[in-house]
């Protein structure tokens, strides 16, 4: 059976990474095999949970490359050579430019800790987020998953999911209600069908039957 090649990028503890490894272990993500995964900071332990799983991981670091550019060149290299067919941002706190996102046009997905439009863009990350909706005082706030684009949680959304704000919440206890009610729910379910999609394309192209 077509597999996609799942390549997931991180920054972090990688707790979404730990999600889509339970998902694909579960059997929630069939479609597709997680196969890399990519830090861009030394030491995220996110790559003990790669390790752990047996998962192969790599760092490529910014500031060693001295460019932007040169950045996103080498990311590239090391995704292509691990033939990638989908990325998952799961908590990676890099912007990743035009040049990069076109590269791999709706093959990259990434989870945001709100109702897009709501409380996204430039500088909405973290617990930032959270502080803003509760600063904000709406009832309700959520997950999202999109395709990413050039612009900052701009790209199309394939998934949202809505969680209920608490008298008395805080940014850290909203920010984990929406990571275990939402988040760890729709990025692996997002990942799977965007990976259903490629097969389906993939399996198109080689004359194979769906």
């Amino acid at each position: 059976m077509l597999k996609a090649n799942i390549s997931v990028l991180v920054s972090g503890g990688g707790t979404n990474l730990q999600a889509l490894i339970d998902a694909e272990k579960s059997g929630i993500i069939s479609s597709g095999t997680i196969g890399l995964v990519v830090s861009n900071k030394e030491g995220a332990y996110a790559l003990e949970r790669a390790k752990n799983a047996g998962i192969a991981s790599k760092t490529v670091i910014k500031n060693q490359l001295g460019s932007q550019e040169a950045f996103e060149k080498e990311l590239i290299r090391v995704l292509e050579e691990a033939n990638t067919d989908i990325i998952v941002l799961a908590g990676f706190m890099s912007i990743l430019s035009a040049d990069f996102t076109n590269h791999f046009k709706d093959r990259i997905i990434n989870v945001h800790p709100s109702l897009i439009p709501s409380f996204c863009g430039k500088g909405f990350y973290g617990l930032k987020v959270h502080e803003a909706a509760l600063a904000y005082g709406v009832k309700v706030s959520g997950a999202t998953v999109h395709f990413v684009n050039e612009v900052p949680d701009g790209g199309k959304i394939i998934m949202q999911k809505a969680v209920e704000i608490h008298d008395g919440d805080t940014p850290e206890t909203l920010q984990k209600r929406i990571m275990q009610e939402a988040e760890w729910k729709i990025l692996p379910m997002s990942c799977e069908k965007v990976c259903k999609e490629i097969i389906n394309n993939k399996g198109f192209l080689q004359g194979e039957t769906k």
